[in-house]
């Protein structure tokens, strides 16, 4: 069983990372380059710990354990000299990624799988100069923001890796208390946020058509296919309700939704204007910069306690 995890970058994806691994009891070290990227780090897990210990998800104690088996360093080497397991999350640039995969395996153990955190970049090109049997040990295993919350790890299984590999790879997030989507084939956005850009696309276009308020479209959702998404997935829906059903609704409803093949104008119109969200105080909502931090732990405690739940129905 893999236990000795290394971590490259220390942004919100990487430091969510390692803190679940680490709360899963694994060792890990976490490489950050960055003097002012690593002074955040160690806070910021221990802020994401308190909320699960306040939420009594975790003991103060399991809490204190797992902060205290993340190594955090400026050492790329040291960081990954004796790992079994390497993922890295650093910016979503190719020539990055290449570079990285190049060093790692002039630093780590022969038998050391490496993975990616990407949803965007093709695994081929990524270990395209890796020599064969490292390519052979190296994936894709996307996670969810954030990550420590979100249960959903996409493992990447595209015909150069061996099965008994992969199974390793999957015991250890099963074991961080992890649900393993397998992908077979290498596509941009692998599965869940090709399904999740399908239904922002229809949002988006509701929008824009003034069809709805976006309080009331967010409403919809939640209220709507979200609450049972939540539970249960659009196969087993569409078997619940009958298949005949859904073609004919298909077939009534797909020719007058939205088909586009790119970004909504409506999203490039606020993007343009500046208006990105919690980052800039005004999205699609306005937000306060002296309440948004409390409006996002609200956030994460919901989502805490639908963790919770969803460990009584798996």
């Amino acid at each position: 069983m893999i236990d000795r995890i290394g971590v490259v970058g220390g942004g919100t994806m990487g430091h969510g990372i390692a803190a679940s691994f680490a709360l899963a009891g694994c060792d890990v070290t976490l490489f950050e380059p960055s003097e002012k990227q690593r002074a955040h780090v160690l806070p910021a897990v221990r802020a994401a710990y308190d909320l699960l210990v306040e939420e009594k998800a975790v003991t103060a104690e399991a809490a204190d354990r797992a902060l205290a088996r993340i190594r955090l360093t400026e050492d790329l080497a040291s960081a990954v000299a004796d790992r079994g397991f390497v993922v890295e999350a650093i910016p979503e640039r190719l020539e990055l990624k290449q570079a990285l995969f190049a060093d790692l395996d002039r630093l780590c153990p022969a038998d050391a799988v490496f993975a990616s955190n990407t949803s965007s970049l093709p695994l081929e090109a990524m270990i395209a100069n890796l020599p064969p049997e490292r390519r052979a040990r190296t994936m894709v295993t996307h996670w969810y923001n954030p990550p420590l919350l979100m249960p959903i790890v996409e493992l990447s299984f595209f015909g150069n890796m061996d099965a008994c590999v992969y199974a390793e790879v999957e015991a250890l997030h099963v074991a961080a208390g992890k649900q393993t989507v397998k992908v077979l084939k290498d596509v941009p956005g692998l599965v869940a946020n090709r399904i999740q850009q399908g239904v922002a696309r229809e949002v988006f276009s509701i929008l824009e058509q003034g069809i709805a308020a976006p309080e009331d479209v967010d409403k919809a959702l939640k209220f709507g296919p979200g609450f049972r998404y939540a539970t249960t997935g659009q196969l087993e829906i569409a078997d619940f309700g009958g298949l005949d059903i859904w073609l004919t609704v298909g077939d009534n409803l797909l020719a007058v939704m939205d088909a586009s093949t790119r970004a909504n104008d409506l999203l490039r119109a606020r993007v343009a204007d500046g208006k990105l969200g919690v980052k800039s105080g005004e999205g699609f909502y306005r937000w306060d910069p002296e309440t948004v931090a409390e409006r996002l732990k609200a956030f994460q405690r919901r989502l805490i306690r639908q963790l919770e739940a969803s460990k009584t129905y798996v």
